[in-house]
């Protein structure tokens, strides 16, 4: 018979001493991390303040271990070479395109020293030219605070002015500022370009319509000025002579067809649709009936808080009978201003009516193409749209 095995009786003299020896070893490595840190490392109040505390000191100890490393050049690269940031591109993407460009040889090690300093989310788009000797910490300074040597911002077609003014906000690019960019765009003051259609501009009218939707390619020093100014300009060139002679047999002022544009640019997914929607509005003024469309009514409502956007979809029937200038189911004509910025498919498009008689257009959820509308030129027949689609 054989006898079970006890469990070794351990003193509190014992615990303590195995105690004793796990403090020494942590204040060793305390100190050696200090040591450590006296070298690339920043001091550390500059450390992220939202790491947890156990997060912390791994991240301290991890590059403490590679201080020599961060100390050194972090590619491989015998050039300059010219580096970009798209808009949104993340931490990890950057890292990866760094390697790829011969910049840096360790992306986990760049991406530890971002995450212990709080970097990672303040890498600032644009285009670069870096040093093939920069260490990590070198580049993490250069790409976080928008030393680029030029910098791109693309505005979307359709966004109204507020849209853009949040995206800047977001971006934070150069040295434009969001709400200067909102002011600048209500009172017009400070532009420094002339620009003959702002003189039709009704008195306090805002630059809503004229801010070109497109890519922006700007320096580092570019004020909010400055960027309204490019807008404004690029508006200028695009809407050509022969456009707005166009316009003009039509019918239509450019500010009027600036505004119909603007609705279009909401309503339309299709580029190749947008002729046939203009000329469902050309055809509907022209008959004095009501534009009702809904793109008109969401600029009316403006901003919804529950949602987080600037265009309420789907409209309710209390929707369609908010009290506005802008409410296109109860006032006629035009509305008085534009609702969005449209892009140059929208503009040609008011420019170039289809040659069709068709008053009404609605979303076709019988088509393969998604965004595709139906058009018909009876009331009849758009019901029957209606109906198909119910």
């Amino acid at each position: 018979m054989t006898s079970e095995a006890r469990p070794e009786k351990r003193s509190a003299g014992g615990c303590l001493l195995r105690l004793a020896v796990v403090v020494v070893v942590l204040a060793a490595m305390g100190a050696t991390a200090a040591m450590l840190l006296r070298g690339p490392l920043r001091a550390d109040p500059d450390v992220n303040p939202a790491l947890d505390p156990v997060r912390r000191t791994v991240l301290k100890l991890y590059l403490s271990e590679h201080a020599e490393e961060l100390a050194g050049p972090a590619g491989s690269g015998a050039a300059p070479v010219i580096f970009a940031i798209t808009p949104g591109e993340g931490a990890a993407a950057v890292a990866e395109n760094l390697r790829a460009a011969g910049l840096l040889n360790n992306p986990e090690l760049f991406l530890n020293y971002l995450t212990y300093y709080g970097l990672d989310g303040g890498l600032v788009a644009g285009e670069y030219q870096l040093n093939p000797q920069a260490t990590i910490p070198e580049l993490a300074e250069a790409l976080g605070s928008g030393r680029a040597q030029t910098l791109e911002l693309r505005f979307l077609a359709g966004w109204r002015s507020e849209e853009m003014a949040n995206y800047l906000a977001v971006v934070a690019p150069a040295q434009i500022d969001a709400a200067d960019f909102r002011e600048v765009v209500s009172s017009r003051r400070g532009l420094s370009g002339s620009y003959s259609f702002l003189a039709s501009l009704p008195e306090g009218a805002s630059l809503e319509g004229y801010l070109f939707p497109d890519a922006y390619t700007v320096a580092p020093d570019t004020t909010a000025v400055a960027l309204v100014d490019s807008m404004l300009a690029r508006f200028d060139a695009t809407v050509t002579p022969a456009m707005r002679q166009a316009y003009g047999t039509l019918g239509l002022s450019l500010r009027d067809a600036v505004v119909l544009a603007s609705i279009i640019e909401k309503e339309a997914v299709l580029d190749e649709e947008k002729p046939l929607m203009a000329a469902v509005f050309l055809n509907r003024l022209a008959a004095g009936m009501p534009l009702q469309a809904d793109p008109t009514v969401q600029y009316a409502l403006g901003y919804q808080a529950a949602t987080g956007s600037w265009w309420k979809a789907p409209l309710t029937v209390e929707d369609l009978a908010v009290a506005s200038p802008y409410n296109t189911y109860l006032a006629a004509g035009l509305p008085p201003g534009p609702i969005s910025n449209p892009g140059l498919a929208s503009l040609a498009a008011v420019a170039n009516p289809a040659a069709v008689d068709y008053l009404f257009f609605v979303v076709d959820c019988a088509a393969t193409t998604p965004g595709a509308h139906v058009f018909s030129v009876t009331y009849d027949e758009h019901l029957a749209n209606v109906a198909r689609c119910r």
